[in-house]
């Protein structure tokens, strides 16, 4: 520790922290990977903050990350202008998620681009970064968001991560993380994408003195369910999406947020569909589909036929690989547009089903709704509704870049100005 600026009215408080790589790779056991050598020695660890200053932090400065302090208890509780500067930041994703995490929190944030190689222009911009942030804060808060939010960003944790990783980020993230914009990739990434702890942080932030998620969507279903039954919107998309399941010739078929299961029972009736999976976030969602698919007493060979998973599109699953289709049937608008890139990475990166069906509102068409005030969603839980051309844009980049061929179709009643009330893009490999 070093302490450049010792005044009345300002201190700096610098620490230092010294990584031998070498020492870091000599404890290891098990057997050699001479591959691996020149990179256990020849690394960015000495000069990135990463977790390795999380845990220097917690350590030098224990009492403060706890809010304690013997000669001045008040100081500790009190919000006073701090300025975090971090020389060497990492963000291969760029400086925008420096932003995305720091921002909501409050700081003012000001990033500095480094070269990879002043003498070598032409090689292009390094991941790092020079990082300055600034806010009125208790220091207890400043030091708990960087001991967080650094090893998110480097995304390389050096230790091995378990259940009390869960209570770190619970305990450390009081009173910011269950409101952070970000929440998901945070937690992701802080427990190393461990889907398991991932599910559990999540879930206890979500009953961290919050109402029910579950209980929130049904409420705000029933909102939603009134608004579109004059047009019986909920059986047109139906038939729709099983039109488009048996032009594309399949027999197993994904359902990505079952919700209660009303495809799933059309499904079911239908012999060629020999395989049906349905996926849903909701345990309350999935023991309804249960129950009113009536699993318990079905005949054997229906039985066999149905599986129904929980899981999140946020996180890749091989139980969702190998199916001939899947379908997101009003799904993706519940999702927040930054975890789209997720969505996409999920379902046609890695489980890549022959044919995915979207079905999504078209926001154009809520003029027409003479109950539904501007500028409000048909959901209270829509992150966003998008426009005919919006959705087609970003349906297009999607099948673009994921080796797909997307064609799109009406659902409902189509309006001369502002079109039908839902958008369906089909995309087929």
């Amino acid at each position: 520790m070093f302490y450049p600026v010792a005044e009345a009215e300002r201190c700096t408080a610098a620490l230092l922290l010294d990584i031998d790589p070498v020492g870091l790779a000599r404890p290891r056991a098990g057997p050699s990977n001479a591959a691996g050598w020149l990179q256990q020695y020849v690394n960015d660890r000495p000069y990135v903050a990463s977790s390795h200053l999380s845990v220097a932090i917690a350590a030098v400065f224990n009492s403060a990350l706890a809010g304690n302090s013997r000669e001045r208890p008040e100081l500790a509780r009190q919000a006073i202008p701090l300025e975090a500067q971090l020389p060497t930041l990492s963000s291969r994703e760029g400086p925008q998620l420096i932003r995305q995490l720091f921002e909501p929190l409050g700081y003012a944030v000001e990033i500095q681009k480094h070269a990879l190689d002043a003498d070598f222009p032409e090689w292009g911009d390094s991941p790092c970064f020079s990082v300055s942030l600034e806010g009125e804060v208790r220091l207890q808060d400043l030091l708990a968001h960087l001991y967080v939010l650094l090893p998110v960003l480097d995304d390389a944790k050096h230790y091995w991560v378990g259940d009390d990783e869960v209570d770190k980020l619970l305990r450390f993230g009081a009173g910011w993380l269950r409101e952070h914009p970000h929440q998901e990739l945070i937690s992701s990434r802080y427990l190393k994408r461990q889907r398991s702890l991932v599910r559990q942080a999540l879930a206890q932030l979500s009953d961290d003195g919050q109402a029910d998620p579950d209980d929130a969507t049904e409420r705000h279903q029933h909102d939603e369910e009134q608004l579109e039954n004059p047009l019986r919107l909920g059986e047109q998309r139906i038939q729709t999406v099983l039109a488009a399941l048996r032009e594309s010739g399949a027999t197993t078929v994904l359902d990505l947020g079952c919700g209660e299961g009303n495809l799933l029972r059309e499904l079911l009736s239908e012999p060629a569909f020999r395989t049906i999976a349905g996926m849903d976030v909701s345990h309350r969602a999935l023991e309804t589909a249960h129950a009113r698919l009536r699993l318990d007493t079905l005949p054997a060979a229906q039985r066999e036929r149905i599986t129904l998973l929980h899981g999140s599109l946020s996180y890749r699953d091989l139980r969702l690989s190998g199916y001939d289709a899947a379908v997101a049937m009003e799904v993706i608008e519940h999702i927040d547009p930054p975890r789209l890139e997720a969505l996409e990475a999920v379902v046609f990166g890695a489980a890549r089903p022959g044919a995915v069906i979207i079905t999504t509102p078209n926001s154009e068409y809520n003029a027409l709704f003479a109950n539904l005030p501007p500028d409000q969603f048909r959901h209270r839980d829509h992150r966003f509704e998008w426009t005919r051309e919006e959705f087609q844009e970003w349906a297009a980049g999607v099948a673009g870049r994921q080796g797909y061929h997307v064609r799109f179709q009406d659902i409902g009643s189509e309006h001369p100005t502002h079109g039908a009330p839902t958008q369906m893009g089909v995309f087929t490999r």
